[in-house]
């Protein structure tokens, strides 16, 4: 039996080297899955939603185009369709981001069904576009979106409990913002403790997310560069700016919303709106401080707000109240007309042509000078001969004629007679034959004068 024993403690030995083996085996895959777990569980999340709203021109899709790098003169209708893509250079992640832009017209706004869902409204950003280069519009322009907004959502029917839970991370969101330089600089994300959920928060204010829509809301002011042009032509001041600021981010307090100012055309915090974006879709790290001192380059970030802070706009008001209508003191400015204005078409001149002949046929024909001369007048085509002495020459000036009327004539028969030798005049220089007849001694002068000259070449 013995030697049995020895032949089997090696192969004893041999299977537990095995089940040795097995386990280790066992534990690598384990780590391996759990890596690769842990690596998708890190990765950036898909099909996250930007909502864009505004009016037509305020430059909402090339705000957005310019946001993906990319160039856009093309304007669609109804809702159109853009992607960022968003890089994560931590974790060397990239995805997509669905931009979804609404049309300017309230016709379109039934299409926001194809971008919004029960299912995808916990990953939608919403952001109201205001054009700065038309201030008088701004304020009516962001309750309209917003309310159509607030529309859409209470159409989606999202069981209550999960609205709740959507309204109460806005708010928690909101009371829980430090300043950039309280977060963890060497986190790429700001993931919460468990301090955190122990800390005190303030509570809101009364204006405070009044209107919770229980995703985030972004306010971006384009156009900022035209804020000389209202300076220069429109007489806009300091006053009407702090004025418009402190009514834009009051509505931001009602919803929870952040602020800024943006500037295609001189490329002004393009970048920082880029930053802000995917800091609230996608919790990335963002240390940019809020910024309040150039009236052009304003931002306002979600939380760091209060109707304390926003008090401070309203020591610079003088000739306005901060609860005075906004309309009131942003009023459009009226339409400058100028003298060339109004652009005059001139008539097809054959139109013009026939009106004046059909106004010359309804005239009543009136005799003329011309028709009353004896039609056997023969043409003299050879050159006129001087007239007597004594007698005024058919060739000399018309005013010659004119200054020596017989002096026995009658004052009427000699201005008859003047204005006909001064016509006949016209006639001979015109035509080459000689002048008609006229009433009174002058006209018959000429007459003999002509008929002589007219003896002599025959």
């Amino acid at each position: 039996m013995a030697p049995v024993l020895e032949k089997q403690l090696p192969g004893a030995a041999g299977l537990g080297d095995n089940n040795k083996e097995d386990e280790e085996g066992q534990t690598l895959w384990s780590s391996i899955l759990s890596e690769v777990s842990t690596r998708s569980s890190s990765k950036l999340p898909s099909g996250k939603n930007i909502l864009v709203f505004g009016e037509d021109g305020s430059g909402k899709t090339t705000l957005m185009a310019k946001l993906q790098g990319a160039e856009h003169n093309k304007k669609g209708r109804g809702l159109e369709y853009l992607y960022l893509n968003v890089h994560d250079e931590d974790r060397d992640d990239l995805t997509r981001c669905n931009v979804w832009i609404l049309d300017g017209d309230l016709y379109h706004k039934g299409l926001l069904k194809f971008a919004v869902t029960p299912q995808s409204l916990p990953d939608c950003l919403a952001v109201l576009v205001a054009d700065m280069s038309r201030p008088w519009t701004i304020m009516e322009s962001m309750q309209k979106w917003a309310s159509v907004l607030r529309d859409h959502v209470d159409k989606l029917k999202v069981p209550p409990e999960d609205m709740r839970e959507l309204e109460q991370r806005m708010v928690k969101a909101f009371q829980e913002y430090a300043e950039p330089e309280d977060a963890n600089p060497a986190s790429p994300r700001r993931a919460p403790t468990s301090g955190e959920d122990e800390a005190v928060v303030l509570p809101l204010g009364d204006n405070t997310l009044t209107h919770n829509l229980g995703i985030p809301v972004l306010i971006v002011c384009t156009k900022c560069d035209a804020i000389s042009v209202l300076e220069k032509e429109h007489d806009f001041r300091d006053e009407h700016f702090d004025f418009i600021q402190s009514c834009i981010r009051r509505f931001s307090l009602q919803y929870g919303a952040g602020l800024i100012y943006t500037s295609v055309k001189e490329e002004k915090n393009l970048d920082l709106l880029y930053k802000y974006i995917v800091h609230k879709l996608y919790d990335f790290q963002f240390v940019t401080p809020a910024l309040v001192v150039e009236k052009d380059a304003v931002f306002i970030p979600s939380g760091w707000d209060n109707e304390k802070k926003i008090g401070i706009l309203h020591e610079n008001l003088t000739t306005v109240g901060p609860d005075n209508p906004f309309e009131d003191f942003i009023t459009k400015p009226p339409v400058r007309k100028l003298v060339h204005d109004k652009e005059i078409n001139a008539e097809d001149e054959q139109v013009f042509l026939m009106k004046q002949q059909s106004l010359l046929a309804k005239q009543p024909a009136t005799p003329t000078r011309g028709a009353t001369e004896s039609p056997g007048r023969t043409m003299s085509s050879s050159p006129r001969p001087a007239g007597r002495a004594g007698q005024p020459s058919v060739t000399s000036s018309p005013m010659a004629s004119v200054k020596k009327p017989d002096p026995n004539m009658k004052a009427g028969a000699a201005n008859e007679g003047v204005l006909a030798n001064f016509f006949n005049s016209l006639l001979s220089k015109k035509t080459g034959s000689p002048g008609s007849p006229g009433s009174g001694a002058v006209g018959a002068g000429v007459q003999g004068s002509a008929k002589k000259t007219e003896a002599g070449f025959d």
